[in-house]
């Protein structure tokens, strides 16, 4: 079997070689409207995310969506729901958040869904302000190429470039810097519009226009879509500029003494930490003069067009691997994938390939990316469409406190080193720890002080009631991070359990309550999905058999578990008040494997 599953994973990465390599030949399958409505005018619509799942599995049910095109129609969207006591929430053309704050509510219940995928026709540039205005539904890489052809460059942005400019300020979307006004892309929004409910005699909605230093702006800034809708947003900018990228692929023996150093030497500097590789790879990135030779692009690897037979062919190896329970094959993966990473440099680009360090390149074309967005090839599709039975992860994102974060590494060893390094390869098959800058910010809803994040995606079964290999590993760490260190959790990401408590952890949660209940009186925008996440209650959690297995909850009985497949509710290992599921036995069992 072992060795059946190396040759596997070789097949694997050598074809991932190959569609790399042809990447610019090959192209993918549009991504799936995240809007489906019946054809027939009956039973509605449904809302899905890009993965095809939201943390509870259920559908999100609509009963009518509309498509505005302009600000007036926008307003008139929201008039109607409000002259009608209709619950209104607004998706835009990309919809990646994975809890489910975008639904409305079920569809027995008057609601209506507003999209802004339509609404992206307005981008207008101040080049002697240093400003842009645009339409909230404008897509990120079309706002960043209409600033750069204007020889402008938009400071910040999340890696990621499939999100709309109203979406990604709504949930805090960020890169990464501790310089200048730091990393995340509301604290460069310096003014918007917000369209709310109003009394009859004002038309049932109106149009509030908020600029700095107007303290209703750090409330609407990060909104969360509870406040109202967003139609315009203003942006600050700089002029371009170009940007030197090095990585160093090295040991992870002093990670938790040099990554404050890192950050501040480096404007875009970011850390990705393969546990059980013992490797940590320093991304070394500064600006640069526009006159430096070099064209280069960040294609980020993971963000490129797949071979849907790859994308397949690895998804089908893991799951093999998790039924086998066979660590060592994920572990042949994880260095497998991590050496062609290494090869590649990760996406970096110095023209049609990779060629060597330092990759130069404009902003706009080194922030970000997305490439498998674009294409219209039947062979190939973002890796996780979940048309193709590809890649289907989780994906925990947690916030730190600068000063805090030493322990939380400190914590990832002992975990990694008490038990052993193999059972970290399940995350190191996708982009290990990911930790990148955030700086302190003045939204209600943003981060109080300089801030560390650290994403990680890993393995999600196919059915909700599967336990996975390792879960209790990737449990523990959720509540060490969560709970044990106090992390905020990323608005867009994360399982449930991981916004228990939530409002405790920001300072200014009640200033944002009292916005919220000025804008919007009766609720309208708010649904019993976006208060599951706000609010973080654990009594609105549904506790029924197997609730910890999806994250839905955290165990405190054996039949939050699988008790029927082995799985019991444990202390965690090193964080005794965690309550993880592990593989045992019986109930009773003291293994700590």
């Amino acid at each position: 079997m072992m060795m059946y599953q190396y040759f596997r994973c070789l097949l694997v990465v050598a074809a991932s070689v190959v569609v790399v390599l042809q990447v610019q030949t090959v192209q993918a399958i549009l991504p799936p409207p995240v809007v489906q409505c019946n054809q027939t005018g009956a039973g509605g619509c449904t809302l899905y995310n890009s993965y095809g799942a939201w943390n509870d599995r259920n559908d999100c049910r609509v009963p009518t969506v509309v498509y505005p095109t302009t600000e007036e129609e926008l307003r008139s969207a929201v008039a109607n729901a409000n002259k009608n006591k209709l619950k209104i929430k607004v998706v835009s053309r990309f919809s990646h958040t994975i809890p489910k704050l975008a639904c409305p509510g079920s569809l027995k219940k008057p609601a209506m869904l507003v999209s802004t995928s339509k609404y992206n026709s307005t981008i207008e540039i101040d080049v002697v302000g240093l400003t842009v205005t645009v339409d909230s539904g404008v897509s990120l890489r079309q706002l960043i190429d209409r600033v750069e052809e204007a020889n402008l460059s938009l400071v910040a942005a999340p890696y990621w470039e499939g999100v709309s400019v109203g979406g990604l300020i709504s949930t805090g979307a960020h890169g990464s810097s501790w310089w200048g006004k730091g990393g995340a892309v509301h604290d460069h929004v310096i003014g918007l519009s917000l369209i709310v409910p109003a009394k009859q005699n004002e038309g049932f909605a109106k149009i509030i226009r908020i600029q700095s230093p107007d303290p209703l702006l750090d409330a609407a800034k990060v909104s969360l879509g509870v406040l109202g809708v967003i139609s315009k947003v203003k942006l600050s900018l700089e002029p371009g500029f170009k940007r030197s990228v090095t990585y160093n692929f090295t040991e992870d023996g002093e990670i938790e003494d040099v990554f404050m150093d890192h950050a501040k030497k480096y404007e875009f500097g970011d850390i990705t930490w393969y546990p059980s590789r013992h490797t940590a790879v320093y991304r070394y990135d500064n600006r640069v003069p526009l006159d430096t030779p070099g064209d280069g692009v960040y294609d980020f690897l993971g963000f490129q067009s797949n071979s849907i037979l790859v994308s397949k062919s690895t998804r089908a190896s893991e799951k093999a691997m998790e039924n086998a329970r066979n660590v060592n094959g994920k572990c042949l993966m994880a260095s497998s994938f991590l050496g062609f990473k290494k090869l590649v440099a990760n996406g970096l680009k110095n023209g049609l390939i990779f060629t060597g360090y330092p990759v130069v390149g404009r902003q706009g074309k080194m922030q970000t990316s997305g490439s498998c967005l674009y294409s219209t090839s039947s062979v190939s599709s973002c890796a996780w469409d979940p048309r193709i039975n590809g890649l289907f992860f989780y994906e925990s994102t947690a916030i730190f406190p600068a000063k805090k974060f030493v322990d939380f590494i400190k914590d990832v060893k002992k975990l990694r080193d008490l038990i052993k390094p193999e059972n970290f390869c399940g995350v190191d098959i996708y982009n290990g720890f990911l930790i990148r800058f955030i700086k302190a910010s003045k939204a209600y809803m943003g981060q109080s002080e300089d801030s560390i994040v650290v994403d990680f995606n890993y393995y999600r079964a196919s059915d909700a009631s599967t336990p996975r290999l390792n879960q209790d590993v990737w449990e523990e760490l959720e509540q060490i991070a969560f709970f044990k260190h106090g992390a905020k959790p990323h608005w867009a990401k994360n399982r449930n359990l991981a916004f228990l408590n939530v409002q405790s952890k920001y300072p200014n949660f009640y200033k944002f309550l009292d916005v919220k209940k000025k804008l919007d009186p009766q609720e309208m925008f708010s649904s019993e999905w976006s208060d599951e996440i706000l609010f973080g209650k654990e009594e609105t959690y549904n506790k029924g058999d197997g609730c910890a297995l999806e994250g839905l909850c955290v165990c405190s009985e054996d039949r939050h578990c699988s008790p029927s497949k082995g799985y019991f509710c444990k202390p965690g290992l090193i964080y005794s008040e965690a309550r993880v599921c592990r593989s045992s036995g019986s109930s009773s069992s003291s293994s700590m494997l």
